[in-house]
């Protein structure tokens, strides 16, 4: 193996070292061995990271259910594996089997005005001071997250569309409906409510990222600006 022709990473073209690829195109460009390469870091004087990846891969017929049955022993019979590269190894396809193992959590969808209330009941019943939340919702309008942005007085809270619309953006949210409580019980949108439904909604369409409802919510019921076609 010593004998092995092997270009050194630090030859190849930027956009083709592995951490550089991944960095430029993504984790899903990688191949199977440029991923193990970045976990082990190097190879040898004679074999490049990738190729020594290759070669380990190889010996298992590319078979990542049967890498992951090798023990740190195993792995460190070849040339260039010390313990602490096969500790990385097995650890990293530890995390895969138990990532695996674990049943995806079901999202709430949103179908109505209705569903908003019954989701916010735990946040917002009973509360003495008003809260205004996020729904971040996929195409599917299924919730990605519940997401309180500011918190106010018994009579109002402040929002900054600034922080409403990075939170969206950064959790790659498809559209949004904005959320918050009146502690008087009142269901009646004061103006400022309808102003800030508006500003919002206009720069939801412009960045396409709709504002799918505002709803008041209150102990005993909710108003929602969709159901009554104030959007």
């Amino acid at each position: 193996m010593e004998q092995t022709t092997s270009i050194k990473i630090s030859q190849l073209a930027e956009e083709d070292r592995p951490r550089e690829k991944l960095l430029l195109r993504g984790k899903s460009s990688l191949t199977d061995a440029e991923l193990i390469a970045i976990l082990i870091g190097s190879g040898t004087p004679s074999i490049s990271a990738v190729d020594l990846s290759r070669h380990i891969l190889a010996s298992v017929n590319h078979d990542l259910a049967a890498l992951a049955r090798m023990s740190i022993q195993d792995l460190k019979k070849f040339k260039g594996i010390g313990e602490a590269k096969a500790i990385s190894i097995v650890s990293a396809l530890e995390l895969g089997r138990r990532r695996k193992e674990l049943e995806p959590r079901k999202r709430f969808k949103i179908s109505s005005s209705k569903d908003v209330y019954e989701l916010m009941k735990p946040e917002l019943y009973d509360e003495l001071v008003e809260h205004f939340y996020l729904l971040l919702l996929t195409r599917r309008n299924e919730v990605i997250k519940k997401e309180r942005i500011s918190q106010g007085g018994t009579s109002g809270t402040v929002v900054d569309a600034k922080v409403v619309f990075k939170s969206a953006l950064d959790h790659h949210a498809q559209s949004i409906i904005l959320v918050h409580n009146h502690p008087s019980g009142s269901l009646s949108p004061s103006e400022q409510d309808r102003r800030l439904t508006k500003r919002l909604s206009e720069i939801g369409k412009a960045m396409d990222l709709p504002v799918l409802d505002h709803v008041i919510f209150t102990d005993t019921g909710y108003f929602s600006f969709a159901d009554e076609g104030i959007l």
